[in-house]
């Protein structure tokens, strides 16, 4: 999730030039966006296989029912962060009605021991310790905290990211770069990518840079959608010494997820982007071994053995993280292994269709192994920040199709597509439509 400051320069580059939308849309408030509609049951999950279940379309129109979506415009950029289902969105209400209601008396007296109890619920959906999780309000603040609090770097050491990393990520390694005393090296991740592919660059950059000694990671990758393979990495970073930081804010509730699967000591995560839990809560972790590599935050004088004052986030949403089992308990009833199967369906939908247009360059392979549910694409091999940035307005103008453009990859900028549950298979189909007159008349 985007700092404070990203945010802002986000939206006023949509403002400029991302997207135009007309003056009625923006001054109505559409009926379908019932902000107090309650939860209502949802059917039996389908029988047979996450694949096979990810194609029963009457099961899916009863989970899509769920989501009170915008009729102005088809959402495909689930990827900023998650709708909240509409169970969870009548619990976060309630929440907010008692937080505001009992005031300080709730928040000095009931709310630590919920907010204890959600961050145990989290760690177990995560197969990890309570003691080894802290809230954040997003990942891009406890990855922040993970990386300028490491301790083990050394003048004339390196640290190492790749391109395909999210920025704020990259600057705040740069960072502690300069405050160390180290070197900066980076990496490209190929095009197009393969898992040998990935692993090789991987290899190569470690013996260019034997002094490596911090190493960031993406899970799943926020430009392009690439599940990197962060356990075999992370083993063969590892192997030479070097420690690993993973920026996993897209992977929780888009792919099943094990913490301890990927290896790292340290991880930062999201909550409300594919969990669905309101905007403002993400999670830090630190493997109970590793604590001593990160140093408390801002003289913190709480006891070294204890997470908690690895992060200060100060007076945090209360009504958000009590929420956050509102969020798990609905993605439990659809079942992580399902979700994550439907939106990869979705995800092949258009992309494969899309692969076939002359002129549609889809960066993402179709490696079971590498993708979830993002994709990014070039029209005719153009990775111009201005084309793409105009590639995701006309398909937001004309098209009425809500993506967006991103930055940073060494080949150039790219449309990120991003469906989510409350989308069908005719959304995929709208996508590809428009794709088919784009690619045709040479771009946007």
């Amino acid at each position: 999730m985007p700092t404070r400051r990203d945010f802002l320069r986000s939206a006023a580059l949509a403002s400029a030039a991302s997207v135009t939308l007309p003056a009625a849309t923006a001054a109505a408030a559409p009926a379908a966006l019932a902000l107090h509609r309650g939860p209502a049951e949802l059917p039996p999950p389908p029988l047979g296989t996450p694949e096979q279940a990810a194609q029963d379309e009457v099961y899916w129109r009863e989970v899509a029912k769920q989501y009170a979506v915008t009729d102005e415009v088809l959402n495909m950029e689930a990827g900023f962060f998650g709708m909240m289902a509409a169970p969870v969105l009548a619990a976060y209400h309630r929440n907010i009605d008692r937080v505001n209601r009992e005031s300080s008396f709730f928040a000095r007296r009931s709310y630590p021991a919920i907010a204890e109890a959600s961050r145990a619920r989290v760690a177990a959906a995560l197969g990890v310790a309570p003691g080894e999780i802290a809230f954040s309000r997003n990942a891009t603040e406890a990855l922040q905290s993970l990386i300028g609090q490491y301790n083990k770097v050394e003048p004339g050491d390196t640290v190492m990211y790749a391109d395909l990393d999210y920025p704020a990520m990259q600057l705040a390694m740069n960072e502690l770069a300069q405050r160390r005393g180290a070197k900066v090296a980076t990496l490209d991740i190929p095009e197009p990518a393969t898992l040998d592919g990935i692993l090789a660059a991987y290899t190569a950059a470690f013996d260019a840079h034997p002094r490596t000694r911090l190493l960031l990671l993406t899970h799943a990758n926020n430009k392009t959608g690439l599940l990197h393979p962060v356990k075999r990495i992370h083993d063969l970073a590892s192997a030479r010494g070097i420690d690993t930081i993973v920026d996993a804010a897209h992977s929780f509730g888009q792919v099943p997820l094990q913490l301890t699967d990927l290896g790292s000591p340290f991880i930062g995560i999201n909550l409300h982007k594919w969990v669905g839990a309101p905007v403002g809560v993400g999670a830090l972790y630190i493997r109970a071994d590793s604590l001593g590599k990160i140093d408390r935050a801002h003289g913190d004088d709480s006891p070294l053995d204890r997470i908690d004052g690895r992060i200060h986030t100060g007076t945090t949403d209360f009504a958000a993280v009590m929420t956050v089992p509102d969020a798990l308990d609905f993605q439990d009833a659809i079942g992580v292994p399902r979700k994550a199967a439907r939106l990869r369906y979705l995800r092949d939908a258009w992309a494969r269709r899309a692969r076939d247009i002359p002129g549609v360059d889809i960066l993402t392979p179709d490696d079971a192994g590498l993708v979830g549910a993002i994709t990014s694409f070039r029209l005719h091999g153009n990775g111009d920040r201005a084309r793409n940035i105009a590639i995701s307005r006309t398909l937001a103008d004309e098209f009425r199709i809500f993506t967006v453009a991103r930055s940073g990859l060494s080949k150039g900028d790219c449309v990120r597509v991003t469906p989510a549950l409350y989308n069908s298979i005719v959304d995929a189909g709208k996508l590809v439509a428009a794709l088919r007159v784009m690619a045709a008349r040479g771009g946007a």
